[in-house]
C-alpha cells in the first residue's frame, strides 16, 4: 500500500488555508481580473509541477504558477487562489495575518524564487476594496491581509480632523479679535451698541454660511463613488483626498476676501480717519501672523504624533496577529508528532498503513473543528467586545465635548481691551492645546485598553483550544491506540510522554521564530520612520524655497512701487506674509497626507518582500548550508531579494515623484490664489495713495481763489484787452519755454542712460566670454569627474543665473529711468506753477482787485521715490 500520511499532513494545511479564504471578509473582482484568472487556468498544471520539482523549487500547493517572459516558471504572490468568492470579499493571502495559516512550504523554504511583481497586480490593488474604519479598536477584527490600508487611511482622517480643528480655531480668533476692536470703539462711543451687535452677527454669519458651503461639498465628495458603505478603494480614497484638497484651497482663498471684506465693513461703519483706519488693518494682520505662527508650530506637533501613533497601531495589531496564530502553529505541531510516532509504529508492524491514515484523518477531522470553532469565536467575541468599548468612547467623546464647549465657552465671555491681545490669543490657544491634548490622550488610553482586552480573550481562548487539543492527544494514545495496535496502556503512555517531550522543543522553535519575526517587524518600522523623517525633511525644504521665492517675488514687486509710504509698503509685505502661512500650513499638511498615499501604495509589496525577507533569515538561521548546492541556492534567494528590493525603491520613487507632480500643480493653484488676492491689496494701497495725492494737490481755499479773482478782473476797469492778451501771451511763451527745456533735459537723460546700459551690457559680455573660457578650460575635467544629470544641473544654474542678471541689470535701468523722469516732472510741476502764480499776480495787480493774493511755496519737495 502506499503511504499517503504526509499528504493527509498537506491537505491539512491546503483545507485549512482555504477555509480561512473562504471565511474572510473579501475584495469584490472586476470582469477584468476574472478574465486575468480564468487566463492562467491551465491544463498543464501537471507539467509546472514537474518542471518546479526538477528545478528544486516547493511551492505551497494552491501557489497559481505563470510562466515568465525568461521562461522560468515563477509563482506570482499577488495571485490569489481561485475561490468562488462573495461580492464584498477581501481575500486572504498574509500567512500571517491568516487565523488558519498552516501550510509551512512558504515559511520554511526560502528556494522558491518567488517574486512580488505580476502584470496584473497594480490595478487590480488600486481598485482593491478594504473596510472602512473610523477608529484603531475595529481594526483589531479586521481579517484582511490590507491592515496597513485601514491604518493609513485613519492617519489621513487624523489628519483631516487636525486640519478641520486648527481652521475653526483660526475663525474664531478672528472674530475675537475683530470684537475686541469693536469694543474698543464702543467704549469710545464711535459706534453704537446696536451697530456693534450687527457688525459682530453679519461675519459670525459669513464665516458659517463659508462652513456650510465647504461641508456640502465636502459630503458630495464623501458620496461621489461610494457604492458601498462599508467598504472603499484606494483609488477612490486618492479621489478623495484630492477633492478635499482643492476645497480646502477654495475655501482659504474664500476665507482671505471674507476677512478683508469684514475689515472694510468695521472701518466704514466705524468711520474712523485714513491714518487710524491704516493703523487698525496693519496691527490687525500683525495678529493675525501672530496666530497664523501659533498653529503652524501647533499643526507641524500634532502631525508628528499623528504619525508616530501610526506605528503605535501597527506594533498592537502586530501582537493581536502574533496571538491569532499560537492555535494554529500548535495544530502543526500536534499533528506532525503524533505523525511521526505513527510512522514509527507502522515500521514496526504495529499499526498498518490504511489504520495509520484513518488515525490521521480521524484526528485531522477533529483538530480542524477546533480550529475552525477558535476562529470562530475569536472573530465573534472580539467584535462583540469591540462593539461595547466603542459604545463607551461615543459617550466619553460626547461628555468630553460638552466640557469642551462649556470653557471656551466662559473664556470667550470674558471681555478684552486692545492691550490684551497677546493674552488673549496666548489663553485662548493653551485651551485649544489642553483640549487636544485631552483628547489625544483619551484615544490613545482606549486604543491600549481595547488592544490588550482583545489580547486576554485570544489569551483566554488559547488556553481553552490548546486543552482540548490535548484531550483529543490523549484520547488518541491512551484509548484509541490501545485497541487498534494491541499494545498495553503503560506503553501508550510511554508513547503519549514521547509525544509530549518531542512537542515542548518544537514550540519552543517556533517561538524563537516567532521572537525573531518581532524583532525584523521592530527594524522594518526603524526603517519606515527614516522615511517618514526624510519627508519632513523635504517638506521644509520646499516650505524653505517656496518662501524665498515669494519674498523674493513679493519684494521686486515692491522696489517698483516707488511712489508708496514705507508704512504701506510694510502693510504690503506683512499682507503678504500671512497668506504665505496659511499656503505653506496647507502644503505641509498635503504632503503628509501624499506620504501617507505612497506608504498604502507600496504596502502589498513592502509586505510581500517582507515575507520573503523573514522566510529566508528564519531558514537562513534554522538551517545553515550543508553543501556547495545549498550554499549557491541561498546566494541566488539573495539576490533575488536585493533586486527585488531595487525594484520596489525604484516603483516609490515613481510613485512619489507622480503625487510630487500633484502636490506642485496644488500649489501653482494657491500661488496663483495669493497672486491675484495680493493684486488687490496692492491696488487699493495704490489707489489710497493717488486719493492722499489728489487731496493734498487739489486745495479747496486756492480754487475759491481763482474763481473769486476771475469774478473780479471781469468786472475791474483797469483792466483792458490788450492788457490781458498781452499777460496771457507772455504766460503761454513762458510755458511753452518751460516745456521746451524739460523736453531736451528729458532727452538728454535718455540717451545718458542709454550709454549707460550700453556700457553695463558691454561689461557684462565681457564678463561671459571669460567665464565661458574658463568653462571650456575645466570641460574635460567636469566631464570626467560629473555625470550628465550633475553637468545639466550646472548648465541649468548657469542659465538661471544668466536670466537674473539680465533681469536685475533692465530692472536698475528702468529704476533709474523712472526716477529721473520723475525727479524732471516734478521740476516741470513747480517751474509751471511758479509760473501760474506769476500770472495770477500780475493779473491781480493789473485789474487793481484788494484781495490779498495767497501765495503757494513756490519750492514743492516731493520724495524722489
Amino acid at each position: 500500500q502506499k503511504d499517503d500520511s504526509q499528504r493527509l499532513l498537506e491537505s491539512f494545511n491546503c483545507d485549512e488555508k482555504e477555509h480561512a479564504v473562504t471565511k474572510s471578509k473579501a475584495e469584490p473582482y472586476t470582469l477584468k481580473e476574472e478574465m486575468v484568472l480564468e487566463e492562467n487556468e491551465s491544463p498543464l498544471n501537471s507539467n509546472i509541477t514537474a518542471f518546479a520539482l526538477k528545478a528544486k523549487v516547493i511551492y505551497p500547493i494552491n501557489q497559481k504558477f505563470r510562466p515568465l517572459a525568461d521562461g522560468s516558471s515563477n509563482p506570482s504572490l499577488h495571485e490569489n487562489p481561485k475561490q468562488a468568492v462573495l461580492p464584498n470579499q477581501v481575500m486572504e493571502t498574509s500567512t500571517s495575518g491568516s487565523l488558519g495559516s498552516l501550510s509551512q512550504g512558504d515559511k520554511e523554504d526560502c528556494s522558491s524564487s518567488t517574486t512580488i511583481h505580476s502584470t496584473t497586480s497594480d490595478d487590480r490593488f488600486q481598485a482593491r476594496a478594504f473596510l472602512k474604519v473610523t477608529c484603531f479598536p475595529e481594526v483589531l477584527t479586521c481579517e484582511s491581509f490590507d491592515i496597513k490600508l485601514c491604518l493609513c487611511s485613519l492617519l489621513l482622517k487624523d489628519l483631516i480632523l487636525l486640519d478641520t480643528e486648527i481652521r475653526k480655531e483660526k475663525h474664531v480668533m478672528f472674530i475675537q479679535i475683530l470684537k475686541i476692536y469693536l469694543t474698543d470703539f464702543y467704549h469710545k462711543k464711535k459706534i453704537t451698541d446696536d451697530l456693534f451687535k450687527k457688525i459682530l452677527l453679519i461675519q459670525e454669519n459669513d464665516f458659517e454660511e463659508l462652513q456650510k458651503q465647504l461641508d456640502s461639498r465636502l459630503q458630495n465628495t464623501e458620496m461621489s463613488g461610494a457604492h458601498n458603505s462599508e467598504y472603499q478603494t484606494l483609488e477612490d480614497l486618492e479621489r478623495k483626498e484630492r477633492e478635499y484638497s482643492e476645497h480646502i484651497i477654495d475655501n482659504m482663498e474664500a476665507f482671505w476676501k471674507q476677512t478683508d471684506k469684514a475689515q472694510q465693513v468695521f472701518l466704514d461703519q466705524s468711520k474712523c480717519s485714513s491714518a487710524k483706519a491704516t493703523k487698525i488693518t496693519m496691527d490687525l494682520t500683525k495678529r493675525m501672523i501672530t496666530v497664523e505662527g501659533l498653529l503652524n508650530e501647533s499643526q507641524d506637533l500634532q502631525a508628528m504624533d499623528i504619525q508616530e501613533r501610526l506605528f503605535n497601531w501597527e506594533l498592537m495589531v502586530k501582537m493581536i496577529d502574533s496571538l491569532k496564530s499560537y492555535i494554529p502553529e500548535e495544530c502543526k505541531c500536534r499533528l506532525n508528532i503524533v505523525s511521526n510516532i505513527l510512522d514509527h509504529l507502522t515500521v514496526k508492524n504495529n499499526l498498518s498503513v490504511r489504520q495509520k491514515e484513518e488515525l490521521l484523518t480521524d484526528l485531522h477531522k477533529a483538530f480542524w473543528e477546533q480550529l475552525a470553532h477558535f476562529t470562530n469565536e475569536c472573530v465573534q467575541q472580539s467584535k462583540d467586545l469591540i462593539l461595547k468599548r466603542l459604545e463607551c468612547r461615543a459617550k466619553k467623546r460626547e461628555e468630553f465635548k460638552d466640557r469642551q464647549k462649556a470653557e471656551q465657552g466662559c473664556l470667550l465671555s470674558k471681555t478684552f481691551h486692545t492691550g490684551d491681545f497677546n493674552d488673549f490669543l496666548k489663553a485662548y490657544h493653551d485651551l485649544s492645546e489642553k483640549h487636544r491634548q485631552a483628547q489625544w490622550e483619551l484615544e490613545e488610553e482606549d486604543d491600549c485598553e481595547s488592544t490588550e482586552a482583545v489580547a486576554d480573550l485570544y489569551k483566554e481562548l488559547y488556553s481553552k483550544a490548546s486543552h482540548t487539543l490535548s484531550e483529543l492527544v490523549n484520547e488518541l494514545f491512551l484509548q484509541t491506540l490501545p485497541v487498534v495496535t494491541g499494545l498495553s496502556v503503560r506503553e501508550c503512555e510511554l508513547l503519549k510522554e514521547e509525544w509530549h517531550e518531542n512537542l515542548v522543543p518544537q514550540l519552543e522553535k517556533w517561538d524563537t521564530h516567532r521572537q525573531k519575526r518581532w524583532k525584523l517587524f521592530q527594524e522594518q518600522l526603524l526603517q519606515e520612520k527614516k522615511l517618514w523623517i526624510n519627508e519632513y525633511t523635504l517638506s521644509a525644504v520646499m516650505q524653505k524655497h517656496l518662501s524665498e521665492k515669494q519674498e523674493k517675488i513679493i519684494q521686486g514687486v515692491v522696489s517698483r512701487l516707488g511712489c508708496l509710504s514705507d508704512e504701506s509698503i510694510n502693510y504690503i509685505l506683512q499682507k503678504h506674509q500671512l497668506l504665505l502661512c496659511s499656503v505653506l500650513r496647507r502644503l505641509t499638511l498635503r504632503s503628509i497626507g501624499m506620504a501617507a498615499l505612497t506608504c498604502m501604495r507600496m504596502s502589498r509589496k513592502k509586505s510581500l518582500l517582507q515575507e520573503l525577507r523573514e522566510q529566508h533569515i528564519l531558514q537562513k538561521d534554522s538551517s545553515p548550508c550543508q553543501d556547495e548546492d545549498q550554499w549557491q541556492l541561498q546566494k541566488a534567494v539573495e539576490s533575488h531579494i536585493l533586486e527585488e528590493e531595487e525594484k520596489l525603491e525604484e516603483e516609490t520613487q515613481q510613485t512619489h515623484l507622480e503625487f510630487h507632480q500633484q502636490l506642485v500643480t496644488e500649489i501653482q493653484e494657491a500661488l496663483q490664489f495669493l497672486q491675484q488676492h495680493m493684486e488687490q491689496v496692492i491696488g487699493r494701497t495704490l489707489l489710497q495713495h493717488a486719493r492722499q495725492e489728489a487731496g493734498k494737490k487739489n486745495s479747496d481755499d486756492e480754487q475759491e481763489f481763482k474763481e473769486r479773482l476771475v469774478e473780479a478782473a471781469v468786472e475791474s476797469v483797469y483792466g483792458t484787452s490788450n492788457n490781458i492778451n498781452r499777460l496771457v501771451q507772455n504766460y503761454y511763451q513762458q510755458v511753452g519755454k518751460i516745456t521746451e527745456g524739460y523736453e531736451g533735459k528729458k532727452l538728454q537723460q535718455l540717451k545718458s542712460l542709454q550709454a549707460e546700459r550700453s556700457e553695463r551690457n558691454r561689461l557684462r559680455k565681457n564678463e561671459e566670454n571669460e567665464q565661458t573660457w574658463k568653462e571650456k578650460q575645466t570641460k574635460g575635467i567636469l566631464n570626467i569627474s560629473s555625470t550628465v544629470q550633475q553637468r545639466m544641473v550646472l548648465q541649468q544654474k548657469k542659465v538661471l543665473t544668466q536670466f537674473e542678471l539680465h533681469q536685475q541689470i533692465r530692472l536698475e535701468s528702468l529704476k533709474q529711468k523712472l526716477l529721473g523722469l520723475h525727479h524732471l516732472e516734478n521740476e516741470l510741476e513747480n517751474q509751471l506753477r511758479e509760473a501760474e502764480q506769476d500770472f495770477v499776480t500780475e493779473l491781480a495787480t493789473l485789474a487793481r482787485v484788494p484781495i490779498a493774493v495767497k501765495k503757494q511755496p513756490s519750492k514743492r519737495s516731493k520724495p524722489a521715490g
